[in-house]
């Protein structure tokens, strides 16, 4: 197995902080900027099975416009993240967070691939539940 060194920790750790820092203020284009397209996403559809579908860079924005619009700033986010290296240049991270809406703790459970490319880190897969309405289910073949 593969171990990372500290630096290689803290590089992933920075990564982190900038993502965060950009999704506070609500720089979506600053968040594509961190990212690989297309994008694979993985989640499911509620009261149905899997959903998978890759994103465009401009299906993504669209997309974090909605969800998070002006920013995540004022939602009391808290986020714990483990990474697990899988080799130097790919990187599982597993969050588990919690923000407060409307006064209500909400907790959120997911993961990213990140990537290591010649310009630094970017996420390029991103795996959580729920996100998928609408969305048709995975077909196997």
């Amino acid at each position: 197995m593969y171990q990372p060194t500290a630096e290689e920790t803290q590089a992933i750790e920075a990564w982190f902080a900038e993502f965060d820092a950009l999704a506070e203020r609500g720089s979506i284009e600053g968040l594509a900027d961190l990212a690989v397209f297309p994008m694979n996403l993985a989640t499911d559809v509620p009261g149905g099975h899997a959903a998978v579908r890759q994103w465009t860079r401009e299906e993504y924005i669209e997309t974090m416009r909605e969800a998070i619009g002006g920013g995540t700033a004022g939602l009391d986010l808290t986020s714990t993240r483990t990474p697990r290296f899988l080799s130097a240049n790919l990187v599982v991270v597993e969050t588990e967070a919690t923000m407060t809406v409307d006064g209500q703790p909400q907790s959120m459970h997911y993961v990213d691939l990140l990537v290591r490319t010649e310009d630094g880190w970017a996420f390029q897969t991103m795996v959580q539940g729920g996100w998928g309405h609408g969305w048709p289910t995975a077909k196997r073949g």
